[in-house]
């Protein structure tokens, strides 16, 4: 099986790189690209960037030479249940409303689907005010061209910051018009309340880290 799948950063296949073989450059015109088998998966790997506009370019630069079965919207995600822990994987059911393809999960539900980075834990909590469980900022772009192109979307992802966390870093701020966050701009920013901002950075490193293995670790299992 042919599946696409599509994240913001390369970072966030890092897992599942480390549980795939037959790595190769997929030599798209995006930020990344790879093939790989996963399992029993022939798989394309795109990261373009974070935000619709550039998942869905993703898509674009990726289904015509591929031609998936399935597509999925992968990466890190911010909880909105209270129940989720950092690194639990999280599937929606559906997406700003719309049903998609969904998988039998520990946590599942739908999933909001936003232009920016959710800073707060009162904004987190208005955008779970309809039953949403996480939220992120690719899938809705994704789901469209899946329409398009009439295949499957699944959104799984793996959570790296908590529903009652606020963050002290405005990485909305830092956030570059090719979707990619200014690293420096985000650095300095941290000279504002050193105590508090650069050990954010630190810990959301370590989050990243572990959120990615387990999405590799998932993905090595999965079944579609």
């Amino acid at each position: 099986m042919k599946v696409l799948f599509v994240a913001s950063d390369r970072m966030e296949f890092a897992g599942i790189l480390s549980r795939a073989s037959g790595v190769a450059s997929a030599g798209l015109a995006v930020d990344w690209s790879r093939f790989a088998q996963i399992g029993k998966l022939r798989a394309l790997l795109v990261a373009n960037g974070a935000g619709p506009v550039r998942a869905a370019a993703a898509v674009d630069a990726a289904f015509p030479g591929f031609e998936p079965e399935a597509i999925v919207s992968t990466g890190f995600c911010g909880a909105l249940d209270p129940a989720l822990e950092i690194a639990d994987i999280a599937v929606a059911t559906s997406v700003e409303g719309e049903e998609v393809a969904s998988l039998a999960a520990a946590h599942s539900g739908p999933f909001r689907s936003i232009t920016h980075v959710a800073q707060t834990c009162e904004e987190k909590k208005k955008l779970a005010e309809n039953g949403a469980i996480a939220v992120e900022m690719e899938a809705a772009g994704i789901a469209a061209r899946a329409r398009t192109y009439r295949t499957p979307l699944y959104c799984i992802r793996a959570v790296t910051d908590l529903a009652g966390e606020t963050l002290a870093n405005n990485f909305n701020k830092a956030l570059r018009s090719d979707g990619h966050f200014d690293t420096m701009l985000i650095l300095r920013g941290t000279l504002r309340q050193p105590s508090v901002r650069l050990p954010e950075l630190i810990r959301l490193r370590q989050r990243c880290v572990r959120a990615a293995r387990v999405l590799g670790d998932f993905f090595a299992d999965c079944r579609f």
